[in-house]
């Protein structure tokens, strides 16, 4: 989440020096872990697998926690002593003080009001919280107070991102926003699935919400975080609302926001076909290739046959008679009609309104795309040197600081029936229980599956009415009122359909409304507006019908079995994912859960017209037609965002599957890895393997080149593919990868008039775009549209690696031997709020130094770039975790950055070494175990 705040300008200079503040010695919370802490475990090592074998490991990444104690304080003296000065005139010692002064209470007791009993909170030197109760009422609490202890900041900004309330915090330039999320209306979505919650939720809920709140009472301004001082200057009499159980189910909207690749499609296939010659726009969507990529779950699925519709929550009826069985093969491009749906050429305004929705949400969540996916895969005892299952997760999301996870572990100190749980591994910051992770019995992970669980409706609006079925229908209005730090509240006008919000208002500008005759934010009124048809985009998606999916999660973190592993999937409502299981039995299995909807027509690939029914959804797939799959006879399974399901599969179930890359490298490796040991399934996750490059270095090694780049192209011959950061094959790739993607593509949709989100993104669909024209050398994708000289594949590839060569020349020196792709591919973790946009020496403190990373997209090691920004990590494995199912204590785990919200703590960014570095931590799970590991032990007494 990057939020531009009203203070300060980004620009502000980084101050050389200041005094130093005076350093007394470092209490228990502060101490520096050892300098071992740092390094990769011995079982942990990042040697590359396959035919990255033998590739030289990458740079080690910037030792993070080492001295990690006197950086804080030097750049805290340095950051805030400025900062403060410069702003209020205050004395320097002010910034030290208002670093330590948010650091929490991590041992000793404190009281907590509202507990029923003792709970204990045990932090191991990275500062993860493993907690521990008496009663799952105050197991929760406790869980709530901890993580407010830590992340209160971060928590405190997602709930305003959720309910579109940033400005309030930071001002005017949060305004469009807000007006985003309003009109979504995430936050009362959430609201009404509150009350659908079992009551033992809800009672979890309020629990957690309690210590959140206990832990407000006793703290504020400074004593919360190092930015609440600093937001003071924009918001003066900001102060930090209660927590509620809304606040916390809320975030689930956020994440589902983030993982609906699906709309991306929609937006990109009506752009293209509306700019292109007729059937160009087909070559850059060549579908799920089954020849090449086994599905998730093969043929064995269930669901044959016609499907009675579930129906939704809200929204239309199911109708009365069965929907006919329906093929999902995505590399189909048209409808179930035989063509893609026929949407007015008027109607590409609406469209490119709607499109800018993504842009502004990408401002503050970081971006929707191939990137954001995930790898998981389970191997039964068959394959593993225990005879028992092991299974892994690493999910794919946009980079922060701190980051999107929270490690803990939640342990009843006698489990029962009141007080079920002793479960450990990942949550978000702000909800409670355990998201991804294992318990006593079993461990679960998840992926994103590129559901068809969204729809694009263009619709004929006339004034207040909207057409449907030959009828019009009126618009149902909800008015919002957006408070604003330092400026006038604004007031907005939500329109929706029976289909969904209109999502097309709401980024119109004033001069765009009035020249309809319309004041801003405000429907049209008046004769003009009720003879005129104007054309609108309503979205449609699972994620705004109200459904228990936080019952779901509490479920899973209880579970003991598969039937109560697929009895959670089943109410796991949305974001719809790709679930995996093992357990201590020996089993593995995966299942499809959420809502996926059962349309009249449609395949959830195009825009379609709303006005005609044609296109309405029905109802919703029963579970029991989801697919799954059960100790498989392969003795492993794979999810990376790969087709769920083979094109003879009777349903619809996803239509945006991403490419087989990543998936097959990793059922390679697996298969070619004899008995396999949790160090073996971690050098899995570090490979760098580039499919693309396979498919392209032999034809870039018969293209002849100017004499000046033939010892570029050199470093490609016998190159195995592998992409460590000290590659300088790799570097060269992909910068001829990039030159490759501006000139053939983008060159030419810029001057077809196609707006930036349909450029090319990079990722495998990208990969057979090219592979599929390299057998057609003279496509007029070969052909420049800036440089007439540049025409076939030849030439082309010609061009593309002669600029390479000469950028890394400039930017790498001229000794291609010597180029690093760590040296181009960096990760440089930012605060998403006052890091971005608060004044620079704020940012240097909250922020952490770039460093250089391997992997690219879709590789497995799935460090994603976009060609059209730079070669800057813009989304990664945001945590890993290998469970072995036999022991437990053996299991691995490894987040981004660190326990710790706060800049001056030292386990604010202590995992990102490590992280780099391919390594990870122990994760302690019995008492015994995480006693022994225990640094830092807090007390919490009614």
């Amino acid at each position: 989440m990057t939020v531009q705040t009203d203070t300060a300008p980004p620009d502000e200079p980084r101050p050389g020096t200041a005094p130093e503040a005076s350093q007394p010695e470092a209490t228990d919370r502060e101490a520096t872990a050892p300098e071992s802490a740092a390094e990769a475990p011995a079982d942990s090592g990042t040697a590359e697998t396959g035919a990255d074998e033998g590739t030289p490991a990458p740079a080690p990444a910037r030792p993070v926690r080492r001295r990690r104690l006197r950086r804080i304080l030097v750049r805290t003296a340095v950051g805030l002593t400025a900062l403060v000065l410069l702003a209020a005139g205050s004395l320097s010692g002010y910034a030290y003080w208002t670093v330590r002064q948010s650091l929490p209470q991590l041992s000793g007791s404190t009281s907590v009001p509202g507990l029923k009993g003792e709970a204990r909170i045990v932090r191991d030197a990275s500062g993860i919280p493993q907690i521990y109760a008496g009663t799952a009422h105050d197991l929760f609490m406790a869980q709530g107070y901890a993580m407010a202890q830590d992340r209160f900041w971060q928590m405190d900004t997602q709930r305003h991102v959720t309910s579109g309330r940033l400005a309030e915090m930071f001002g005017p330039s949060q305004v469009q926003t807000d007006k985003v999320a309003r009109t979504f209306g995430w936050y009362r979505v959430a609201e009404q699935e509150v009350t659908m919650l079992s009551p033992q939720t809800q009672e979890y809920l309020r629990a957690f919400s309690k210590g959140v709140n206990a832990y407000l009472a006793q703290n504020e301004g400074a004593d919360l975080s190092v930015e609440y001082p600093v937001l003071g200057f924009v918001s003066g009499d900001y102060r930090p609302e209660p927590w509620t159980p809304t606040d916390s189910v809320s975030w689930l909207k956020t994440m589902a926001w983030n993982l609906n690749t699906g709309m991306i499609d929609q937006f990109q296939q009506a752009m293209l076909a509306a700019k292109l010659p007729a059937g160009t726009a087909d070559d850059l969507f060549p579908g799920y290739d089954y020849k090449r990529w086994s599905p998730i779950v093969p043929d064995r699925a269930p669901g044959a046959g016609p499907v009675k519709a579930v129906a939704p929550a809200s929204g239309p009826a199911p109708a009365s008679s069965t929907s006919p069985a329906r093929s999902a093969s995505p590399a189909s491009s048209t409808s179930s009609a035989g063509a893609p749906p026929a949407v007015p050429a008027g109607a590409s305004t609406a469209l490119a309104d709607s499109a800018g929705v993504r842009k502004v949400l990408a401002a503050v969540l970081g971006p929707q795309g191939i990137g954001i996916g995930s790898n998981s895969w389970v191997v039964s005892g068959s394959r593993t040197t225990t005879g028992k299952p092991l299974l892994e997760n690493d999910p794919h999301l946009t980079p922060s600081l701190p980051g999107v996870w929270y490690q803990v572990g939640l342990h009843c100190t006698r489990t029962g029936p009141e007080c079920p749980y002793d479960v450990t591994g990942f949550s978000f910051a702000g909800m409670p229980g355990v998201v991804i992770g294992h318990n006593a019995d079993i461990s679960w992970g998840f992926t994103d599956l590129g559901a068809a669980d969204s729809d694009l409706f263009v619709e004929k609006v006339r004034g207040a009415t909207y057409e449907h079925k030959g009828q019009q229908k009126p618009l149902t209005e909800r008015k919002e009122r957006i408070k604003v730090a330092g400026a006038p509240a604004v007031d907005m006008t939500v329109r929706s359909t029976l289909h969904g919000p209109l999502i097309s208002d709401v980024l119109k500008s004033a001069d765009e409304v009035a020249e309809e005759g319309k004041e801003p934010d405000v429907p049209p009124r008046g004769a003009k507006a009720k003879a005129e048809v104007d054309y609108a985009v309503a979205m449609q998606w699972t994620a705004l019908d109200p459904a228990p999916t936080m019952d779901a999660l509490f479920a899973l973190d209880r579970a003991k079995n598969w039937d109560d592993f697929r009895a959670a999937a089943k109410v796991f409502a949305s974001p719809v994912q790709n679930m995996i299981y093992a357990d201590t039995a020996g089993n593995i299995g995966y299942q499809t859960p959420g809502r996926i909807p059962v349309r009249k027509k449609g395949d959830s690939r195009h825009p379609v017209p709303g006005w005609t029914g044609a296109y309405d959804w029905t109802g919703y797939l029963p579970f029991d037609k989801l697919p799954t799959s059960f100790n498989p006879p392969e003795g492993y399974i794979v999810t990376a965002n790969n087709a769920v399901v083979g094109p003879e599969y009777p349903h619809l179930i996803g239509s945006s599957w991403g490419t087989g890359y990543r998936s097959q490298r990793i059922a390679r490796l697996i298969e070619q890895g004899g008995k396999l040991d949790v160090a073996a399934m971690e050098r899995i996750t570090q490979d760098s393997w580039n499919g693309n490059a396979a498919n392209l270095v032999p034809h870039l090694l018969r293209t002849k080149v100017r004499a000046a780049t033939e010892p570029a192209q050199d470093l490609l011959r016998g190159w195995d593919f592998s992409q460590g950061a000290d590659s300088a094959p790799a570097a060269y790739f992909n910068t001829v990868w990039r030159e490759l993607l501006k000139i053939a593509f983008t060159d030419r949709l810029s001057r077809a008039g196609v707006k930036g989100y349909a450029y090319p993104d990079g990722g495998g669909r990208w990969f057979d775009v090219v592979r599929d024209l390299l057998d057609k050398p003279d496509s007029i994708w070969w052909t420049s549209a800036t440089d007439p000289s540049v025409r076939g594949r030849d030439a082309m590839l010609r061009k593309a690696m002669e600029q390479a060569d000469k950028e890394l020349g400039q930017r790498l020196g001229n000794d291609p031997r010597k180029w690093r792709w760590g040296a181009l591919h960096t990760l440089t973790l930012e605060n998403p709020t006052l890091g971005t946009g608060g004044p620079a020496p704020l940012q240097w403190l909250l922020n952490a130094d770039p460093v250089g990373v391997g992997g690219g997209t879709d590789s497995v090691l799935a460090n994603g770039w976009d060609p059209q920004k730079g070669f800057e990590v813009i989304w990664v494995p945001s945590m890993r975790m290998v469970v072995d199912l036999a022991d437990f204590e053996r299991s691995r785990w490894i987040n981004l950055t660190g326990a710790s919200g706060h800049a001056g703590a030292d386990t604010y960014t202590d995992q990102v070494g490590l992280w780099a570095e391919g390594g990870s931590l122990p994760w302690p799970y019995k008492k015994a175990a995480v006693e022994a590991a225990g640094r830092d032990r807090l007390r919490l007494t009614p």
